[in-house]
């Protein structure tokens, strides 16, 4: 069997409607399929105005705008019949599934009830994100739905060993295979780095910039940034604190790091040159399954000071391209930053070393490994 004889029906939650790092890297994965000439069609709910043009072919799903003041994000409501009749047009060899949500529940249901190959993918720790919003006794059950999901589908697909480390101790059973991610090399690079938009932004030339990029939510870890940005005040360590994000915990974070600069959502070339422009990244999130903004400091030469969580512990090398600290402990982070902070020769080699081992980091490599895995399935099921 070839690229050409598939048929991929992929699901997402969010397939462009709010940019994120699953989203961006479902639709580099879309570019990589449609290019080696496999026919696919994306299911995901839409938005009256999406953050980016998507690729590939898409159909909306009916779909409601989540409760709790993330109405951005849209949940989707299922198969109804008019998805389901454009689901047999379009006939399927593939069904892939991005998220354990009720659309990704039911395009599993669908994909056995119609012998179809299924392959689930793993980008985010949803179990995580109830404890940020008081609800930290349903993790339990969201592991529990996770798990029977993932035994559901006929291969995983996770980006890092420490991923598939924790779904096997959830108890997955099923083949298990490693999607990583990729850097754009030609917009992540030391070379970015900008004093001139350092100035304008009030970050002087030997101001130390601790720089976080992402959404702003809670369960990015907001609430230890601020804490460890308070401490490093309290013991006196000059620095700067440069944010690089939008999001619903913006005028949240802004009270709690009041003196910092917020330079917005930034995208493109001009993203690029505000992580190269970072002196260390902190990214204290423990809800990463990779942490794309982790790899991308390392391919622009910035240390990364990040929580001793899945993701970072698959990338970062401690004490060689950065810092892994346990996650919630403010006093091990405010130390680590004050040694990386007063040490410009110990800045300058992490950076090196992260920049050096950042250049595997390659989405065609990685988005090979899903295609492989996609005719591995069917050549197991006799096709």
């Amino acid at each position: 069997m070839q690229p050409s004889d598939l048929r991929v029906a992929l699901f997402s939650g969010n397939y462009n409607y709010v940019r994120d790092g699953a989203n961006h890297a479902l639709n580099l994965l879309a570019g990589h399929l449609l290019a080696h000439g496999v026919t696919l069609r994306v299911y995901s709910p839409t938005a009256a105005t999406a953050a980016f043009e998507p690729t590939g072919e898409l159909v909306s799903v009916p779909s409601v705008g989540l409760p709790g003041g993330r109405g951005e994000y849209r949940l989707g409501l299922g198969l109804p019949s008019s998805i389901r009749r454009d689901l047999a047009d379009f006939r399927p060899n593939i069904v892939h599934v991005s998220a354990p949500d009720v659309l990704g529940h039911r395009a599993v249901s669908w994909a056995r009830g119609h012998d179809v190959a299924c392959l689930a993918s793993l980008h985010t720790r949803f179990e995580t994100y109830a404890s940020y919003y008081g609800m930290g006794f349903l993790e339990p059950i969201f592991t529990t739905l996770s798990r029977r999901f993932y035994n559901r589908s006929d291969q995983v697909m996770v980006p890092t060993p420490s991923i598939e480390a924790l779904i096997r101790g959830w108890g997955v059973t099923k083949p298990i295979g490693l999607w990583g991610r990729g850097v754009d090399h030609d917009r992540f690079h030391p070379g970015a780095r900008s004093p001139e938009w350092r100035r304008e932004l009030g970050i002087a030339d030997d101001e130390v910039a601790i720089g976080f990029l992402g959404r702003l939510v809670l369960e990015k870890g907001l609430d230890i940034f601020a804490d460890v940005v308070a401490l490093l005040r309290d013991r006196g360590v000059r620095h700067k604190v440069l944010v690089i994000g939008e999001g619903p915990a913006r005028d949240w974070f802004a009270e709690r790091v009041p003196d910092a600069a917020f330079a917005g959502f930034q995208r493109g070339d001009a993203l690029g040159r505000a992580v190269a422009s970072m002196d260390v990244l902190f990214n204290p999130s423990v809800t990463e399954t990779w942490g794309q903004v982790t790899s991308e400091a390392m391919a622009a030469g910035v240390p990364v000071v990040a929580a001793r969580a899945t993701g970072a512990v698959d990338l970062i090398d401690d004490g060689v391209t950065g810092v892994l600290v346990p996650p919630r402990d403010v006093t091990a982070y405010a130390d680590a930053f004050q040694r990386i902070i007063r040490d410009a020769e110990l800045r300058s080699a992490m950076g090196a070393a992260g920049h050096a081992k950042a250049q595997r980091y390659r989405w065609d490599t990685a988005n090979q490994a899903v295609l492989d895995a996609y005719l591995q399935m069917l050549q197991r099921r006799g096709h």
